[in-house]
């Protein structure tokens, strides 16, 4: 298992020796600012009083509040969220957000807990983290295990501690608390935007044939967007297999089936797939939006692939990444590829704050017009410093950060 801080760490170093950056400030970017190790107690059904431990990385936030998701696993450590939080300074960096980075979780099985634990375990977490979180100051939002109905119940609890109406001390909200339209489809929509720009520069005309690995929320309005949009998804995956169709698949049609079944297997009119051979089809683009990981030393020979979009957190190793580029396979990292949500995150507090609502179709406007920014400064920073685009974005974003701390 690579290790995602270390991974971080890899690409600060490789960046700073571009940027020919003060030691200090990579000194200050190699640890988090702070962290918050929480031990709170929570009342179960049955009476008895449990400790559970949670955590809040708030690793830099040289241009801004600290943003981040907070996830609920049994797997939770230490570890996981500084990582995760150096991730999200890097990604909103990326995405030119006045953001930094944070993340935090609680170790946690939430299937084990009935819905009024979960949602004490809920009010607790964010009670006991009151002070070191706001609008201004550090901006949760839902992560694994995490979602909209979770974090209603944060804010209303964060808001009777406080004793404030604050809407944007955390983003991913019902729409009737507060949240914004189009956040359910914001990341898999961004990272067509950032498909569609890509194909621009690279004179990739349709038809262009897909693959998906993952047919979660993101991978589904990805194919459903590039669809409709004239692309050909010949094949789809989900954690016990996949789908395969060389004529096409209809994502719409994929996903009721799916609704019914539990699963994309069995589809009719397609061929069952398995996740590891999905990754080494012969296609256009292939897009892994599911685990981390997945792409690594031991398949990334295999890949056939013309583009490789990278829709879930981590998906390719760094040794893999060496055997891409020797390859010609232009590889969109996942810092700048799924950021169209932590993008709908920031105008979910931009309207918080300004207390103006938009309409989906003004929100889908200004995450396109942010998305194609971000591209265009990536792109643009690879052709100059002749590097692949995960380098370029590292390079883009911690100039920003590094440039915020010096002033």
């Amino acid at each position: 298992m690579d290790n995602p801080f270390q991974s971080y760490l890899t690409q600060l170093n490789q960046a700073a020796k571009v940027l020919k950056l003060d030691q200090q400030i990579i000194d200050q970017l190699a640890v988090p600012k702070r962290l918050v190790e929480l031990n709170f107690p929570v009342k179960l059904d049955n009476g008895k009083i449990k400790i559970f431990k949670g955590f809040r990385s708030q690793f830099n936030n040289a241009l801004g509040p600290y943003k981040g998701g907070i996830r609920f696993h049994s797997d939770v450590h230490r570890d996981e969220v500084i990582a995760l939080s150096a991730w999200m300074t890097i990604k909103c960096a990326v995405a030119d957000l006045p953001f930094g980075g944070g993340k935090g979780g609680v170790i946690v099985d939430p299937k084990k807990l009935s819905t009024k634990e979960l949602k004490r375990l809920s009010q607790a977490y964010i009670r006991t983290l009151a002070d070191f979180v706001g609008q201004d100051l550090d901006v949760p939002a839902p992560d694994v295990n995490t979602n909209p109905q979770i974090m209603a119940w944060m804010l209303a609890e964060y808001e009777k501690v406080k004793q404030i109406k604050e809407p944007g001390m955390l983003t991913g909200k019902p729409v009737s608390a507060g949240g914004s339209q189009g956040r359910t489809e914001a990341t898999g929509l961004g990272g067509f935007f950032i498909l569609r720009e890509l194909l621009k520069m690279l004179k990739l005309k349709p038809p262009l044939t897909i693959a998906i690995q993952g047919f979660g929320n993101v991978g589904y309005w990805l194919a459903d967007v590039a669809h409709q949009d004239g692309f050909k998804i010949v094949a789809l995956s989900d954690s016990q297999g996949g789908i395969y169709n060389p004529d096409g698949l209809e994502p719409q049609k994929v996903l009721q089936h799916k609704q019914k079944t539990g699963s994309v297997i069995n589809y009719s009119g397609s061929k069952k797939i398995s996740n590891e051979k999905l990754l080494e089809l012969k296609v256009d683009i292939l897009v892994p939006a599911a685990l981390e990981n997945v792409i690594n030393k031991s398949n990334a020979a295999k890949i056939k692939a013309k583009v490789v979009l990278e829709l879930a957190n981590g998906p390719v190793t760094p040794d893999a990444d060496k055997i891409l580029d020797k390859k010609g396979i232009v590889f969109v990292p996942d810092v700048l590829a799924n950021s169209g949500g932590v993008t709908t995150s920031w105008l979910e507090w931009v309207q918080n704050k300004s207390g103006k609502y938009w309409p989906k179709p003004t929100v889908f406007k200004k995450l396109d017009t942010k998305m194609v920014k971000a591209f265009k400064d990536i792109w643009q920073e690879s052709k100059k410093q002749r590097v692949n685009l995960r380098k370029a974005a590292y390079i883009v974003a911690i100039k920003r950060i590094s440039r915020a701390m010096k002033k």
